[in-house]
């Protein structure tokens, strides 16, 4: 049973850790990446973005992102079975906050408009015209991310 404690403990703490460290990258685009890049040329703001999604795909962020998604999965089911532990409602809503709010919303929202500007010609009408759309839309749900996971984090140390 101490074992069990001590293994729910550290996946309470990676997922909190987790879930702070991914607001943190988010809340950096939110704050003053996205900025910097509307203050470029929109050929430039493209290319810029097109190489940062590229090299945000690495094992160090996946982890981060994904880990921390798998993690909460694992304390959702537990806080199900465990209802009447204390802090059992804090754990659900964290790892809810932080599985639809933060990973849906990037697959739903984030990947797709990353995966039109992937394919977008910086130097040509369109590519400015997608890119001035994209900074709107993007940049809306990098902020709905930003606060889910912050949240998530948060309900994560209450628990």
């Amino acid at each position: 049973m101490a074992t069990t404690n001590h293994l729910l403990f550290a996946l309470k703490l990676f997922s909190a850790l987790g879930c702070g460290l991914v607001a943190g990258v988010f809340f950096a685009f939110s704050t003053f990446v996205i900025n910097a890049l509307t203050r470029l040329q929109a050929k430039e703001g493209i290319t810029a973005m097109q190489s940062i999604n590229i090299t945000a795909i690495n094992p160090l962020f996946m982890v981060a992102l994904f880990g921390t998604a798998a993690a909460c999965i694992f304390l959702a089911v537990s806080s199900l079975l465990n209802w009447h532990q204390p802090g059992a409602a804090y754990l659900l809503v964290g790892s809810l906050l932080y599985l639809i709010g933060t990973v849906l919303v990037t697959i739903a929202f984030n990947v797709p408009l990353n995966d039109a500007l992937a394919i977008a010609k910086p130097d040509s009408t369109e590519g400015a015209a997608l890119w001035a759309r994209y900074l709107t839309n993007w940049t809306f749900w990098n902020h709905v991310r930003t606060i889910a996971a912050l949240a998530a984090a948060a309900a994560l140390m209450i628990a």
